[in-house]
């Protein structure tokens, strides 16, 4: 969907009025920055009001006002939150929505106004949500599958003339989520690396690519439950050099622990790894690196792991010393 419509954009097909439905900023992002290309590029006139902070009335108002040095200009109202359901009398700004709903039916031709709502869902029962959807172009930011996902970077270095095989892939998928933003600027670091006609491997993934902190806290899990001491205990270190709280790290800990049991719990019950994903809220691949885990620890292993932990962290809160030892004499002792 967000193709096509990202060609009719460029091609000058452009629609009145945009409503972004997701939590994906990645498509987002695009989506305005094709518009703004398309009606001008830097010299477009562009204005942006934040409705969790302004009300809906501001952005009418603009883009009722007569463009100054363009045919047409750019509207951007971002955190539409009159478009979910809030508790009556709880709402931080006071949006004029019958207005907004008799402007739906009748567009400023002038200008086009984009309606942001980072959001997994609308209230679908509000008649401001219905015209919108009526009125608008409806385009849904969503974070992408992970077959999905994998085809987008493949694209992606294509398109700049590289190649990156699938172990590569899934390994670049892995280590950066599915944060998209975040994934362009690593693919581009890596096509930087590697230079033309050469191919992106998984030795230039791990090199290269920024590791965060949840990618090293479930690799030194997935270590300790290995019983791989030595590389349990060197990430953690690791994690110690930057500076990063052994607090913190239980928590991230334990938290990965329960999904994996959660994830274990429910492939039980028969879900597919889809299913699982869309119950927990994580990544499908995630969930297909645990369900395909050749070395798949016990639900009895995981829930000693998780009150051993909660040891830890009383250690942590309540005694002093070389508070980064507690932790470590964890992963030494692997159960």
């Amino acid at each position: 969907m967000f193709s096509k419509v990202w060609r009719d954009i460029q091609k000058g097909d452009i629609a009145p009025v945009y409503l972004l439905v997701g939590e994906e900023a990645y498509y987002v992002d695009e989506t305005i920055a094709k518009l703004r290309a398309a009606l001008g590029g830097e010299d477009a006139e562009y204005a942006q009001f934040d409705c969790a902070e302004q009300p809906v009335d501001f952005v009418m108002d603009e883009a009722d006002t007569i463009p100054f040095f363009s045919e047409r200009k750019l509207v951007v109202a971002r955190n539409a939150s009159f478009l979910r359901a809030t508790e009556k009398g709880k709402e931080k700004i006071e949006h004029d929505l019958k207005r907004l709903e008799a402007w739906l039916g009748h567009p400023t031709a002038q200008c086009v106004t984009v309606f942001v709502a980072p959001y997994e869902k609308l209230d679908e029962r509000k008649k401001v949500t219905k015209l919108l959807k009526q009125h608008a172009v409806l385009l849904e930011a969503q974070v992408p599958k992970e077959q999905d996902l994998a085809i987008w970077i493949q694209h992606e270095i294509r398109a700049q003339q590289g190649q990156i095989t699938e172990d590569a892939i899934g390994k670049l998928m892995e280590m950066v989520g599915t944060n998209m933003l975040q994934m362009r600027m690593e693919i581009e670091k890596l096509l930087l690396f590697v230079g033309p006609d050469a191919v992106i491997q998984v030795e230039d993934v791990e090199n290269l690519v920024a590791k965060t902190l949840e990618h090293d806290a479930f690799k030194m899990l997935n270590a300790y439950l290995a019983r791989d001491v030595a590389t349990a205990v060197t990430i953690y270190h690791e994690l110690l050099r930057q500076k990063e709280e052994p607090i913190m790290l239980v928590g991230l800990l334990a938290s990965n622990i329960r999904t994996m049991n959660n994830v274990y719990y429910l492939q039980k019950k028969g879900y597919h790894p889809q299913q699982i994903a869309k119950q927990l809220k994580i990544h499908p691949y995630r969930v297909k690196l645990m369900v395909e885990n050749r070395q798949r620890p016990s639900e009895e292993r995981l829930l000693k792991a998780l009150h051993r932990l909660a040891d830890v962290d009383l250690k942590l809160k309540t005694t002093g010393g070389n508070r980064e030892r507690h932790l470590e004499l964890f992963l030494i002792q692997p159960l």
